[in-house]
């Protein structure tokens, strides 16, 4: 959201920086690790499913997915999604990552009350995120406090989100770390290392864009108290 006059994008600046450099990091260390075999020999598939197997989830299917890092774990079919460089792959790179997603059904198996919180938050925030700001801004032309503040309350479910999410990813890549450390999935010293830059260069991401809907929704209700 962005206007002439609105001296709040300053706000944005710092973060739109962080958010920059979190994703160089990931493009950077993914690429660098990616060639990096990992000492198990084994694929990122069969790593998921060998974590799967030795944390006795069996019937959590791991499957490829088109795209580059567009890995997931789906909870309603209870599907392991890795893209095919990492569902095929034999880096510290594809460990690290088919690794991390099994972290997120061993939330869900344990029922890690933050992933609950955020599949409850989903629809509200999901609907939130299109509508908040459109909203906002009608309310905002027209001065119509209405509209702003319904826009705000909005924004906000977005925000919790956000807020929710960044302790699940960063947990899920605990979870990965001491699967791949306990499990000797890789070898202790450079690709391990590897492992932990990896996911933290993914997990920065989640917090700068925690910052990012943080800052928006302050410069929400700084724009909204600029109308009163």
């Amino acid at each position: 959201m962005f206007w002439f006059g609105d001296y709040t994008i300053i706000l944005l600046l710092p973060v739109l920086a962080l958010a920059f450099y979190a994703q160089y990091l990931v493009k950077s260390n993914y690429n660098k690790f990616k060639n990096y075999n990992n000492g198990s020999g084994l694929s990122g598939a069969e790593i998921a499913r060998l974590i799967l197997q030795k944390n006795g989830l069996h019937h959590i299917a791991v499957k490829p997915v088109e795209g580059t890092l567009s890995d997931h774990y789906d909870p309603r079919s209870k599907v392991v999604h890795l893209s095919e460089d990492i569902y095929y792959g034999h880096s510290v790179s594809a460990a690290s990552i088919a690794a991390h997603e099994v972290g997120h059904a061993l939330q869900h198996a344990s029922k890690y009350v933050p992933l609950s919180l955020r599949s409850g938050i989903f629809p509200v925030a999901n609907f939130g995120s299109k509508a908040a700001l459109p909203l906002f801004l009608a309310g905002f032309i027209f001065q119509t406090g209405f509209l702003m503040d319904l826009g705000i309350w909005l924004f906000f479910g977005a925000l919790l989100f956000h807020l929710v999410t960044l302790p699940v990813e960063l947990n899920a890549s605990r979870r990965a770390i001491k699967q791949l450390r306990n499990g000797q999935l890789v070898e202790s010293g450079t690709e391990l290392v590897g492992s932990k830059k990896v996911l933290r260069a993914a997990a920065l991401t989640y917090v700068a864009s925690t910052l990012m809907a943080l800052v928006q929704f302050l410069r929400l209700i700084i724009l909204r108290g600029a109308r009163e």
